[in-house]
């Protein structure tokens, strides 16, 4: 079913609930040696159309922190990233980010005191460049989705919420299909299957070619 087809087939079959769900994409790979660490994926991806909801943004910041904190949820000085460093609890609840940016300057400094933590969570933080603009680093922070295929060959991903307009969820749906189809040895034949849901709704098939 074409990608606009089964947005409607899902809102069409999909009981309102007491709260904004998800758009969700499920992807089925076939033929595909994920022992090989050329097959697998482990990438961000900027939804064209963002995510309905904008991420949580965290910048860990030096020269860089009075811009930061005009645009980030919350910012995170050198002076307090040293006394964080010493607290797993407080380095714990850094990891509650949905994306973390910080100072290239702070790369060293964050990795040697908080990486044991944040990367098995999978937020290492992406560095920002010296003496950059901070805004559209963060812009697109908010929009960014990670597409993991590691050991089980099924991708999941997030790609809007249910208040967005049906063309903006199907733009998203199709970039990330296109992503995954560029990423794969094969292509669209590697997908097994591909399909849409809502949070609390039935899976609708997607076509895939």
């Amino acid at each position: 079913m074409k990608t606009l087809d089964a947005i409607k087939k899902v809102r069409e079959t999909s009981r309102k609930r007491k709260f904004i769900q998800t758009w969700d994409i499920s992807i089925g790979l076939k033929n595909l040696d994920l022992r090989k660490p050329e097959n697998r994926i482990n990438s961000e991806f900027v939804l064209p159309e963002g995510r309905g909801k904008d991420q949580k943004v965290l910048v860990i910041a030096d020269a860089l922190a009075k811009e930061a904190r005009d645009h980030a949820d919350h910012v995170i000085t050198k002076q307090e990233l040293e006394a964080i460093g010493k607290d797993k609890k407080k380095i714990k609840k850094m990891a509650e980010y949905d994306r973390i940016l910080c100072e290239a300057s702070l790369m060293a400094h964050v990795g040697k005191n908080l990486g044991a933590i944040l990367g098995p969570r999978g937020k290492v933080p992406k560095p920002i460049p010296p003496k950059a603009v901070i805004e559209p680093f963060v812009k697109i922070a908010k929009r960014t989705v990670r597409i993991s295929l590691r050991d089980n060959p099924v991708v999941h991903i997030a790609v809007g919420t249910e208040d967005m307009e049906d063309p903006k969820v199907a733009k998203n749906v199709d970039a990330v299909l296109n992503f995954i189809k560029d990423k794969l040895p094969k292509g669209s034949t590697n997908i097994k299957t591909a399909y849409l849901k809502l949070t609390m709704s039935k899976p609708v098939k997607l076509e895939v070619v």
